[in-house]
């Protein structure tokens, strides 16, 4: 059974940094072929790909949010981490870790950007 788990504070203050660690279970994200996604849904909008972290280690954004993104791993951890860099309102959404074609999920984790 592969399971995704979202963490990370559910408020973050404008211009600040937000931070979110997806945590594996049941598969690896080293396993050949594979790449860890980010996706959120802002509230009464579509689903909107961040980026992902590919088994070997490298990083593709969205073109839109490339310069604010990081997303970085801690194989011996299991981890993936988003950050998302000069956060507004704007950024508020549900965030969602997901494996290579959003085969799996995690359950999303609501992140406002309110002071």
């Amino acid at each position: 059974q592969v399971q995704l788990q979202e963490s990370g504070p559910g408020l973050v203050n404008p211009s600040q940094t937000l931070s979110l660690t997806c945590t594996v279970s049941g598969d690896s994200i080293t396993t050949d072929s594979t790449y860890w996604n980010w996706i959120r849904q802002p509230p009464g909008k579509g689903l909107e790909w961040i980026g992902d972290i590919a088994y070997s280690g490298r990083t593709y954004y969205s073109p839109s949010l490339k310069s604010r993104t990081s997303i970085s791993r801690d194989t011996s951890k299991n981890q993936f981490t988003l950050r998302l860099s000069s956060v507004t309102p704007e950024d508020t959404a549900v965030y969602y870790c997901a494996r290579s074609g959003y085969s799996c999920w995690g359950q999303g984790t609501q992140v406002t950007v309110s002071s």
